[in-house]
């Protein structure tokens, strides 16, 4: 009979081959691309749509875990301010009548749809980790996956970490705390009244929301709003062309005096508001308050040391550039990328798409987006002639 060391061994050599094979599987498995598109919103898919009439290889990777899921996340009621007639990508006008203002999973299925009626090659679920540079080619990591090309596109918006300022942290546990973007309902409210921090187009949208169920404060400077109605016919038929397509599109862009003005104005500040007017948010009943400036017994105190005794915060305070994973010395004393209308100083395969008047002010816009990524995509063939030619 044998003993129990004999019959143990067998067992033993299974297990080591079970862990030898699971080393083995967890190895990073490294893909090589002319093109890794980091991004599957509006910006990264038309950077494909323009790379895939190049016949390059490329990859467009994203996070969500479906095509269009930034906007569906955003708050319910949420509709574009822009008509249908200007919220197409290149290539597939937007589903709609020319005026309509879509709703966000309008949006959302859209840019869905659009993936796939251009074939575009998204890698959906892929949170990229770091992305650094080896020699003369990019390597961009994701978990286990691991991406290399000699061309890397950031194809994603100013908006993505969310800022909120230090002292909500001091906040009473028993006050529901919201950034805008994970405000969805007023499901998520508790009763009581609700303060909404930041005047621009998400406070002021939200504001009037919660209005109408909550005593509601608003809390900053007032940054103002543009002078006419939206949803005027006269308004979408000559003003807003000549402010999509003339004014945001080709004046007030880097290469002008008005255009460079603005930008460094509008870059960290909330834009005015398009939809809702001062007298809009009066008469839904939102009250206007000082800048939030503290916590004083757990409750948030106003600049003028006023204390407000709300259940709810929420902050709709912006946004900083969630860039960190970028290990590339790019970025300026700000944090901000060092870049010129989307190409990086020093960093000749690396290229933005997407960022706040990246080039124009129409470069984070739905329609404006195209533009920006057709020229890096221009940049990048003219670069992979030359490298083929050397």
């Amino acid at each position: 009979m044998a003993n129990s060391a004999e019959l143990a061994s067998p067992v033993e050599g299974l297990i080591e081959e079970g862990e030898a094979f699971r080393r083995l599987t967890a190895q990073p498995r490294r893909e090589h691309f002319d093109v890794i598109v980091i991004g599957g919103g509006q910006a990264g898919l038309s950077t494909g749509y323009y790379l895939k009439k190049l016949g390059l290889s490329f990859v467009i990777l994203d996070a969500s875990a479906r095509i269009g899921d930034v906007w569906r996340k955003r708050w319910d009621t949420l509709r574009l301010f822009t008509p249908a007639r200007y919220d197409g990508l290149d290539g597939l006008p937007f589903p709609a009548p020319p005026y309509a203002f879509p709703t966000k999973d309008e949006m959302a299925d859209y840019l869905e749809h659009y993936a796939a009626h251009f074939q575009l090659p998204v890698r959906n679920g892929v949170r990229v980790e770091r992305l650094s540079r080896e020699g003369d080619r990019y390597l961009v990591k994701a978990g286990v996956l691991e991406f290399e090309a000699p061309h890397v596109v950031v194809a994603m918006a100013s908006y993505q970490g969310r800022k909120v300022p230090g002292f909500a942290k001091e906040l009473s546990p028993e006050i529901v705390q919201l950034h805008s973007s994970e405000y969805k309902s007023l499901s998520q409210l508790k009763p009581g009244g609700v303060l909404v921090v930041g005047t621009a187009n998400s406070g002021a949208e939200i504001a009037v929301e919660t209005a109408a169920a909550h005593p509601t404060w608003l809390s900053g400077r007032d940054v103002g709003a543009v002078p006419f109605s939206i949803g005027n016919f006269w308004v979408q038929r000559i003003v807003m062309p000549l402010l999509f397509r003339v004014l945001f599109h080709r004046i007030l862009t880097v290469k002008t005096p008005m255009g460079r003005k603005l930008r460094a104005k509008s870059l960290g500040a909330g834009m005015p508001r398009i939809r809702q007017r001062r007298s809009d948010l009066d008469r839904a009943g939102v009250k206007w308050v000082a800048r939030t400036a503290g916590v004083k017994d757990g409750l948030p105190v106003l600049e003028e040391g006023r204390t407000l005794d709300v259940r709810n915060v929420i902050w709709c305070t912006g946004y900083d550039n969630g860039l960190s994973w970028i290990d590339l010395p790019i970025f300026d004393e700000r944090g901000e990328p060092r870049q010129t209308s989307g190409l990086v100083e020093r960093e000749p395969g690396l290229y933005f798409v997407g960022q706040q008047f990246q080039y124009a002010m129409s470069s984070t816009m739905i329609h404006g987006v195209g533009r920006d990524a057709a020229r890096m995509v221009g940049v990048i063939n003219e670069r992979c002639a030359t490298r083929a030619g050397a």
